[in-house]
């Protein structure tokens, strides 16, 4: 899996530079309209400090093969990423509010990725034998 979290990071990293140059340039009129622009740059932030933590998992993975949590950090950023970048990405752009309201599910999901990525970095009880 540690290959596939790398993959992963390496397609975000490409969306989030992309979405936030789109945004930047493109998208600036719309965003000054429904008054989210600082909504959608939060949305870009976090998107790329979770693809970091993403590639993170992914080295790790590479030198540390027996630590088990990682993999489930690395599916929560994303899915942190999904939910709490992708419903600041959609409120930015449509301006529907309600959808202010599952964003902290996405927030939930890069604290219990972070929470499992310090699991993993706990010392296995074999480690000193």
């Amino acid at each position: 899996m540690k290959n596939k979290h790398i993959q992963i990071a390496a397609i975000l990293g490409a969306l989030a530079v992309g979405i936030g140059a789109f945004g930047a340039h493109g998208l600036a009129e719309l965003l000054a309209r429904h008054g989210r622009t600082e909504t959608f740059e939060t949305a870009v932030k976090y998107h790329f400090y979770h693809t970091f933590a993403i590639l993170a998992v992914g080295i790790l993975q590479a030198v540390f093969t027996d630590k088990k949590h990682l993999n489930s950090a690395g599916f929560l950023f994303l899915v942190g990423i999904l939910i709490f970048s992708g419903s600041l990405y959609a409120l930015s752009l449509t301006g529907i509010t309600w959808l202010g309201a599952i964003t902290p599910i996405g927030g939930v999901a890069f604290i219990l990725g972070w929470v499992f990525l310090f699991l993993a970095g706990k010392p296995s009880k074999f480690e000193n034998l």
